[in-house]
């Protein structure tokens, strides 16, 4: 199926670790949800339904967070500490199904997480403390927000975005 270019719609996932915080924000960047050109507020990151909502029966799930301007379809996936595993078996499953290796671009936006995102997502998510935990990891987003945008920026550009 083409996209506007003429290619193949592509299938992007961000993934890290838990899988509600600096994916989710890769994911709303990428579809402009969220900005590149400053660093958003609490309350534009609490406007993105999907930012750290992620409960524990979806760990481990490919999910859908929309379509970019293109028609890309962009995921997101907390794969825990396991990508070694993880990863290789998306792509594995990809190949299993007939599906091109360039269709899909698989990013892990790991290195962007900071010790207030560590702390504030183990308290909101795992902990279920949303109202002490919350304003920490957006507090952590907010410091490598640009980092994120970074990484969006690099694989719009792979993807021949700009």
């Amino acid at each position: 199926m083409p996209n506007i270019k003429g290619g193949v719609f592509l299938h992007i996932i961000y993934h890290c670790v838990g899988g509600a915080h600096s994916s989710t924000t890769a994911a709303a960047i990428h579809l402009g949800l969220l900005p590149m050109d400053y660093i958003p507020d609490m309350h534009d990151f609490l406007g993105v339904t999907f930012y750290d909502t992620l409960e524990k029966c979806d760990r481990g799930k490919v999910i859908l967070r929309g379509r970019d301007e293109q028609g890309h379809k962009v995921y997101t996936l907390g794969r825990q500490f396991s990508p070694h595993l993880v990863i290789p078996a998306i792509q594995d499953m990809w190949h299993a199904l007939g599906q091109s290796p360039d269709d899909l671009i698989i990013v892990n936006t790991l290195p962007t997480v900071n010790t207030l995102m560590r702390i504030g997502g183990f308290s909101s998510r795992r902990l279920h403390w949303v109202g002490f935990g919350r304003p920490i990891v957006i507090r952590g987003t907010r410091s490598t927000y640009m980092n994120i945008v970074k990484i969006v920026q690099h694989t719009k550009k792979k993807i021949n975005y700009y």
